[in-house]
């Protein structure tokens, strides 16, 4: 008889402890859900991209004629816009990225020389330029700091000469050479930079002008260029 009831009164006891699980189950939970975390991507600097610039270039080199009765005469320098468009590659491991980049660009920094009577004469300083460039840079997040260096090339104005019985004579051609720059670049999105670049470019001295008795026996291409670009970047 005990035995009987000691189990009648276990079994309802085990019966009451599952309803009341049940119940509990059915009731909400006073403790919200973990939220779920949807992790930003990283920012990498590692892509092709494609973008365009503008800004200033001024002429640091001289230009100068030669008149064997007065000597040299005429000399001076100029500077002015500079635009154009860049595409590159960049590959970013750890902090430091290393990259490519060619750019061509036009250029109203020639050098100008100075007039002496109607002989000599300013030309003009209208031109382009072109670089294929390395660059190397240690990145902080999404700030770059880099030094780019590599070949150039142009044809950047040039100075014309007066003979009054030949006329004017300019020589077009275009020269190669090489720069050395440095920068600054910055990740606005995971897709657009922006960047402020400085660039020292030197083409190879060349003769514009030569008769029998006027010669045009300098012209130093060199200029600097400050600029600022927006490129955009592949994923």
């Amino acid at each position: 008889m005990r035995t009987s009831l000691l189990g009648l009164l276990t079994g309802t006891a085990t019966l009451a402890l599952v309803a009341s699980a049940a119940q509990a189950a059915d009731l909400p939970s006073r403790y919200s859900p973990a939220p779920v975390y949807n992790a930003m991507p990283a920012f990498t600097w590692t892509g092709f991209y494609v973008g365009a610039n503008a800004g200033y270039g001024w002429s640091t080199g001289t230009s100068r004629y030669y008149d064997p009765a007065f000597g040299y005469i005429g000399s001076g320098k100029s500077g002015g816009f500079v635009g154009g468009g860049q595409l590159g590659y960049n590959y970013q491991f750890g902090m430091f990225v290393l990259g490519a980049e060619t750019d061509i660009q036009y250029a109203a920094v020639g050098n100008k020389g100075s007039s002496y009577g109607t002989v000599y004469y300013p030309g003009n300083s209208d031109g382009f330029f072109g670089t294929i460039r390395a660059r190397a840079g240690v990145a902080f997040d999404r700030a770059l700091v880099y030094a780019t260096g590599g070949f150039a090339y142009g044809d950047i104005g040039g100075n014309n000469a007066y003979d009054p019985l030949l006329g004017a004579r300019r020589n077009d051609s275009t020269n190669g050479g090489w720069t050395l720059g440095g920068g600054v670049e910055y990740g606005v999105t995971n897709n657009i930079t922006a960047k402020v670049e400085g660039l020292y470019v030197n083409l190879d001295t060349r003769s514009n002008y030569s008769t029998s008795s006027y010669q045009a026996i300098r012209r130093d291409t060199e200029f600097g260029v400050i600029r600022a670009g927006v490129n955009y970047k592949f994923n």
